[in-house]
């Protein structure tokens, strides 16, 4: 029996991805840029480098 391999998600995720490259184009590091992919993709670990709100 074969099963269509379905890449629905990981294209949600590369929609995703450049939709918040488009809104980065000001951030002036590469690292800024990253922490928006982090922010903006929900439920990803974030790194330890970033800044908690309470």
């Amino acid at each position: 029996m074969k099963v269509p391999i379905d890449n629905g998600a990981v294209e949600g995720l590369n929609n995703k991805a450049k939709v918040i490259s488009h809104r980065a184009y000001g951030y002036r590091t590469a690292e800024t840029f990253k922490l928006a992919l982090y922010h903006g993709m929900g439920k990803l670990p974030e790194p330890q480098l970033t800044h908690k709100f309470v």
